[in-house]
């Protein structure tokens, strides 16, 4: 028996772990008291980590199609066929002819941060979808045409804030969303009791809603026309205090004339809520020391989606409180480029090229996942004909499913790399099956740009690989030299390959710590046993801490690098240099705002909601049966006088129906719902045939997604509307 440290990789919190180890297996996991970020913090996914690890129906080697039906195959079998059946289709049919597909928990494994983009590129294609068009893509919208980079997202100072306002977010149950914050309730309770305020709109009682000071039970896809008239009244009693930001921001006079219709009183009928609340709302927004406008999935997933993340950062930067502690901050992540002198930019551009079908224009280089489906499936020159996965089950998560796992058999090969066997990779003709987290070493690329406090740690992997397994970073460089005809070169080639090229820019760069020098010679210097701890230790060596690999590796708790200071303006990007509050884009998009306020709500329906469980993370936690059960189930949310209303009983059967098609779910009868409002969670569905998920499979519950068909979508964002969208729902006798 013995203890090691490791990094939850299970959601954006981002927990130090103290797991407990029995020879080659995970038995025990508890949280690190002495982490520099988390303190000890745990939750029920961080607990559940040993029987994650040790789930049995993960994959254990690759499965190769023959005849029809997955056989089990050697890693070289593997990599053979995917190179004999992907190359030659990109070269008779073009790059397009191959879609990429990339999910949630990519974000979350050091190969899903270091490979996706080699990959594409090696594939050349323009055919590449990923989990933002159904979660954060407007933020990424936002902040590219405010800032000049999509990357570039303000999270709250919650350890300093003194007022948060936060809209279609529950931390409480997600732990954090674009808000990486291990123990997020302990923060929000700190709040309070240094006699800060915590405002949640939500048309849910969520378990965030019910610690806050005030609810608000606005109407489901209303927010940006109740922050449309935060903003409204700010300029109308003159509340905008710009402080500092002055001198950067241009637009202002124009965001005061495009809110002239948006008073409270002509929203309130909308959002349903009181004129008088709003106005309050604002004034106290405005009025106190430090404040912060926070908003997530239930504010992105809607018709107004990029509008609404526009209006936040709009209302944090008119009340002077982005950039600026207390407010809202741009984290500093260990391996971020250097920074920028400030100045003009390239700015961030949408619509540089279109989908075949439709024409949905591209956005940070993306086409809306809801598109994928038709790709497939209408002929035609480009029609997508070969697909890679990784990590990712758009059968489930992306609208219309059904059609989705129709048309997969229509392709003329897929690749996934994915641990399991589930609904969307059950049609793939190689699965390549990375091993379980312990197994794996781990950096938080992507989360600690998005962390409420400055901090680098770093995880070896626990275990040695199991025989016949593959490191995920091996799999995923051997799988770029199969696409790109370069099969049977070293997997570390790669590595080198991206050390090379971002030397040979780095050390033409003058802000950079190498300008200068022979990159060869700054190669050299590089520690660590594989291609991708060298890569690591080379972007923290290029970074603003000049952190190297040896020293996180002295430091298993973490470095902390401090509290979020302010960046502007050298991070801003834009063509101007300074923010743009009324990018030509946002104006364009606003009169479909001001024709919801006359909206008038279809009879004879309610509005549908997702919701999150502490429990789950999206569909790929379903199968442990530490986290399923209990009041974790897929079950439709009634507010008790809609269930009288619409006939329904407490355990009886509801049928939902939407655009796409309708499903049956068990009805819960809860105040935690407003009137009119019903909650179905995302993710489920797990009825398919084919699939190796035991656990799953015996509490299947019902695909949301199905309900709709993929045609309702932000424009700006690509983004599919989850959320707030119309049902009508009876009861199954």
């Amino acid at each position: 028996m013995s203890t090691v440290l490791r990094i939850c990789p299970l959601c954006e919190a981002t927990c130090g772990l103290v797991l407990t180890l029995d020879g080659n297996r995970v038995t025990a996991a508890r949280g690190d008291r002495d982490d520099v970020f988390s303190r000890g913090f745990i939750c029920p996914k961080g607990a559940a980590f040993p029987q994650l690890d040790a789930d049995p129906d993960r994959l254990t080697g690759p499965l190769v199609r023959e005849d029809g039906e997955l056989r089990e195959a050697t890693w070289d079998e593997a990599f053979d066929v995917i190179a004999a059946r992907v190359r030659p289709l990109i070269e008779e049919y073009g790059p397009d002819a191959v879609a990429l597909v990339l999910g949630n928990p990519n974000v979350h494994t050091v190969a899903g941060a270091l490979y996706p983009r080699l990959l594409l590129s090696a594939l050349g294609t323009r055919n590449f979808f990923t989990a933002s068009t159904v979660d954060q893509m407007p933020k990424h919208v936002s902040s590219g045409l405010l800032f000049g980079d999509a990357s570039a997202i303000p999270v709250p100072d919650l350890d300093r804030t003194d007022h948060l306002l936060m809209l279609g977010a529950n931390p409480l149950d997600s732990n954090g969303s674009l808000c990486t914050a291990p123990d997020f309730p302990g923060r929000l309770k700190a709040l309070r009791a240094r006699g800060g305020t915590l405002t949640v709109v939500d048309p849910r009682r969520t378990r965030t809603a019910r610690i806050a000071d005030r609810h608000l039970a606005i109407r489901p896809g209303t927010d940006a026309l109740f922050l449309a008239a935060l903003v409204h009244t700010l300029f109308a009693e003159d509340l905008t205090r710009l402080g500092d930001l002055a001198a950067h921001v241009t637009g202002v006079a124009e965001v005061r004339e495009a809110v002239q219709e948006f008073t409270p009183e002509a929203v309130a009928g909308a959002c349903d809520l009181d004129a008088d609340t709003i106005r309050s709302t604002a004034r106290e927004l405005a009025a106190a020391p430090a404040a912060a406008v926070y908003g997530r999935m239930g504010s992105s997933t809607v018709a107004h989606g990029t509008l609404a993340n526009w209006l936040v950062d709009v209302l944090n930067i008119l009340t002077g409180n982005l950039d600026r502690p207390g407010g809202a901050l741009f984290p500093l992540s260990a391996t971020a480029p250097a920074p920028r002198v400030a100045g003009p930019g390239k700015g961030f551009t949408l619509g540089r090229w279109t989908s075949r079908v439709s024409a949905h224009p591209e956005v940070k280089g993306e086409l809306p996942i809801v598109a994928l489906a038709e790709e497939i499936e209408v002929p035609g020159d480009g029609r997508v004909r070969a697909l890679v996965t990784v990590a990712a089950n758009p059968v489930l998560s992306v609208p219309d499913g059904d059609r989705l796992d129709a048309v997969l058999d229509a392709l003329d090969f897929m690749v996934a790399v994915d641990p399991y066997l589930n609904e969307t990779t059950r049609h793939a003709d190689v699965v390549l099956p990375p091993p379980p987290p312990s197994q794996s070493a781990h950096f938080d690329y992507a989360l600690t740009g998005l962390a409420v406090r400055n901090q680098a740690r770093y995880s070896p992997a626990v275990l040695p690989l199991a025989p016949g397994r593959m490191d995920e970073c091996e799999i995923h460089a051997r799988l770029i030299l199969a696409v790109s005809g370069r099969h049977g070169a070293p997997p570390l080639d790669v590595d080198e390959g991206a050390v090379e090229s971002t030397l040979a820019k780095a050390v033409a760069d003058e802000r950079s710590p190498v300008h200068g020098l022979d990159p060869k010679a700054v190669a050299a210097t590089l520690t660590g046993d594989t291609g991708p701890e060298r890569r690591l230790d080379m972007m923290l060596r290029l970074g603003p801490y000049r952190l190297t690999l040896d020293a996180l590796r002295a430091a298993p708790h973490g470095i902390d690098l401090g509290p979020l200071q302010p960046r502007l303006p050298g991070l801003l990007k834009t063509r101007s240099g300074r923010i743009e509050l009324f990018p030509a884009p946002i104006a364009a998009d606003l009169p479909r705002l001001r024709a919801a306020l006359a909206s008038v709500p279809a009879p004879g329906t309610v509005q549908l909601v997702g919701r999150r469980h502490l429990r789950s993370n999206n569909s790929w936690m379903h199968n442990i049966p530490a986290l399923t059960g209990g009041s974790n189930r897929c079950t439709l949310h009634v507010h008790p006088d809609d269930a009288v209303r619409l006939g329904l009983a407490a355990g009886g059967t509801a049928r939902i129906k939407g655009d796409g098609g309708e499903v049956e779910a068990e009805v819960e009868i809860t105040e935690g719902v407003r009137p009119g409002v019903v909650s179905l969670p995302h993710g489920w569905g797990h009825d398919r045939p084919g699939t190796r998920l035991g656990v799953a499979a015996a509490h299947p519950g019902v695909n949301v997604n199905q309900l709709l068909d993929g045609t309702r979508l932000d424009p700006l964002s690509g983004t599919a509307v989850l959320n707030g969208f119309r049902v009508q729902v009876s009861p199954v006798r």
